[in-house]
Parts: C-alpha cells; structure tokens; sequence
C-alpha cells in the first residue's frame, strides 16, 4: 500500500506542478486577463503568487517536504479559486455550465488537499517523506 500512496502523492502533486509551470508562469498574461474578467485584481500578481503556491505545494505533496503544510496551502488555493474565479452562478449559457465543472473541479481537489492534510498532519514521519509533517 505504501507504493500506491507514493504513486498517488505524485499524480496529484504533478497536476499542481504542471499547471503552474504550463498556465501560472508561461501563461501569465493570458491568466491574469482572465483573472481580472472575472473580478480578482491585480491579475499579474495574483497569478504568479497562485502559481507559485502551486508550485511550492505540489512538490511539497510529491516530495513529502512538509506534506502538511503542502496540502493545506493547495486547498486554501483550490477554494479561493473555486469561490474567487469560478463563480458559476453570476453566469448564463455554456459559460456557466463551464465554470460549474471548474468549481466543482476546484472544490474536489480542495477537499483532497484537505484529506492529506489530516492523514499527516501530526502523523509519525513515513519512510516516504523527507521531512516530519509540521504540525
């Protein structure tokens, strides 16, 4: 079973890792005019500091650096995103129906981000971690 967490901790830490690579910070221009669209301003900042706190938290999860704080730092991200961004009900049409799936998308990850965070936190290190979880 500890395989299957490990290969687990990394397919959820590289969505993370990739998004900020691929959107937060080669895509910055084109996020931060989304981001300001949808009413979260500065746009620029906010999505490098969002992409750095995902960066920072999926290598945390894959890693097992802090896992604790990882994983709570991506689910503050996720629902800020989901309540900030994603507000689907001030929609109509297909682009509601699109920002519902990234709502539920972002709440969904949130509440896994969470699930982690409460397996390690105060958890005895694991063999697969390279620090203690924090708290």
């Amino acid at each position: 079973m500890d395989a299957v967490l490990v290969i687990g901790r990394i397919l959820f830490g590289m969505l993370f890792v990739t998004s900020a690579i691929g959107g937060h910070f080669m895509a910055t221009d084109a996020m931060a005019g989304y981001t300001e669209m949808r009413g979260m301003k500065p746009g620029r900042p906010l999505v490098l500091l969002s992409g750095l706190g995902l960066l920072a938290g999926g290598l945390g999860i894959i890693l097992g650096i802090w896992i604790d704080l990882a994983a709570l730092t991506l689910a503050v991200l996720m629902f800020v995103t989901a309540f900030g961004i994603h507000h689907f009900w001030t929609d109509s049409g297909e682009a509601r129906q699109m920002d519902m799936v990234q709502f539920q998308k972002d709440v969904a990850l949130g509440g896994a981000a969470l699930w982690i965070f409460a397996a390690y936190a105060g958890a005895d290190a694991s063999r697969f971690l390279l620090t203690e979880p924090l708290f």
